[in-house]
């Protein structure tokens, strides 16, 4: 037998040996991956912040399950090193003072009795203090297992809506069916996981239950990669002490979401996040004020508070929201086929559909686009109209979007308010409405 045969006697000797000596490589292994989650931290959640701005919904999902999961894991592996650090103290002073001498204590009877019922001994408590350490640790890693099959579902059902109920590659009646048993499945599936993951185990014990559910748990076996930790779960759920510290963690993170979702209220009426009015200038509606990384544009750029020039640069960021709206009011531009949402990078093909094949089609269709778009909107600084034509161009981070300048050279110095009007179909007529006010001042230079 070869010295990795897990029923060799040497082999089981070798992983007692590291079983004792386990302590130290948690240690190594947790201050590595701290320092790499704290170094880690804000870029992610700054890419979650700048996906949800843009609304790119996958990229979202994306950074959000990546946050959570450094989340969970830093704070786990933060607690794992206190304890760690507590237990090793523990170690020190037993090998000064040894075990605890309540009679040394001379304490009352009735105190006496209580701290030995309670504490037993030093020993113990350090036993205890190793327990939960050793399991903790094991649960850091098992939890992002967690979230990654959280994730690797979530991508099945999008996968499953992109390529077989919207792709191309089937025919539309045969990719909605199939889609539809597909999603259907997976739904149900994660559901029936779940229960059987909070009951730890329910639908395994009945016989009838059992026989039903086995083909979901195999099949979700491989979409949830549950075969690279299965063994960890259930030495986890054969174990009473590993499942007691399971339902223990479970309240705690409901307690730190409760408790970092806090914030202290300083006014009845005045808040940092008001959107730009003729009272309020928020800075995401300037440009020279988004100079940190998790600054993002708001839905009208313009360059400052303070224009000096005589016209006024006005940059509106692109974003799915606003196409749906000129898809509202032009229904004309609205493809039969939506190409939006997750594709590949690799191009088979450059048609947009089977109506649109060349460039010059393309190009004339991207102009009435852009019409529709300055059909819509315009501008009022005060009570005057202004009406200037865009042009696409990427912005600030190379961010899409829209822009155009006001001639401003006919106003007076002083305090002014720009207004985005935008035209919009409703119920048969067109109606304007205003879509932004951002204050300004103009001084001459």
């Amino acid at each position: 037998m070869g010295n990795n045969d897990y029923n060799s006697p040497s082999f089981k000797k070798l992983l007692d040996s590291l079983q004792q000596q386990s302590w130290e490589l948690e240690l190594i292994i947790s201050g590595f991956a701290i320092f790499g989650l704290f170094t880690a931290y804000e870029p992610l959640r700054l890419e979650m912040v700048n996906a949800e701005n843009e609304q790119h919904i996958y990229r979202f999902v994306a950074y959000f399950i990546l946050h959570i999961a450094s989340s969970i894991l830093l704070f786990n592996l933060l607690l794992h090193v206190i304890l760690r650090g507590l237990w090793i103290g523990a170690l020190g002073l037993r090998y000064v003072s040894g075990d605890i001498e309540f009679e040394k204590l001379n304490y009352a009877q009735r105190f006496t009795n209580y701290l030995k019922k309670r504490i037993v001994s030093f020993d113990r408590y350090i036993a205890n203090l190793e327990n939960y350490c050793s399991v903790l640790f094991a649960i850091s890693f098992l939890l992002i297992f967690y979230v990654l099959a959280m994730t690797t579902v979530i991508i099945s059902m999008v996968l499953v809506g992109s390529f077989i109920i919207e792709g191309d590659w089937l025919p539309e009646r045969l990719g909605s069916i199939l889609g539809t048993i597909l999603m259907l499945f997976i739904v149900f599936g994660m559901l029936l996981t779940f229960i059987d993951f909070l009951t730890q185990g329910l639908l395994k014990r009945n016989k009838w239950v059992a026989k039903f559910y086995f083909p979901v748990y195999w099949v979700f076996s491989f979409l949830t990669l549950s075969f690279l930790y299965r063994p960890l779960v259930y030495n986890f759920l054969d174990n009473k002490f590993g499942k007691r510290l399971i339902l223990l963690l479970a309240p705690i993170y409901l307690v730190i979401l409760i408790i970092t979702s806090l914030e202290y209220r300083h006014s009845n009426y005045l808040e940092k996040d008001l959107n730009s009015s003729s009272v309020f200038a928020n800075k995401k509606n300037y440009l020279d004020m988004l100079i940190e990384d998790g600054d993002f544009p708001g839905d009208v750029v313009i360059p400052s508070k303070v224009i000096t020039t005589s016209y006024l640069n006005v940059f509106i960021p692109f974003s799915e929201h606003l196409e749906e709206r000129i898809f509202l009011y032009n229904d004309s531009l609205r493809p039969k086929k939506d190409r939006r949402g997750l594709t590949s990078g690799i191009n088979i093909n450059t048609n947009w559909s089977d109506e649109i094949t060349s460039l010059s089609q393309k190009d004339s269709i991207r102009k009435v686009y852009l019409k529709t778009f300055n059909e819509m909107y315009s501008f009022q600084v005060d009570t005057l109209n202004r009406d200037e034509d865009f042009i696409l161009t990427t912005g600030m981070n190379d961010l899409l979007g829209f822009e155009t300048f006001l001639k401003i050279s006919d106003i007076e110095e002083g305090k002014h308010i720009l207004r985005l009007k935008r035209k919009r179909k409703e119920k048969g007529s067109v109606v304007t409405v205003t879509e932004a006010a951002i204050p300004f001042w103009n001084f001459k230079d």
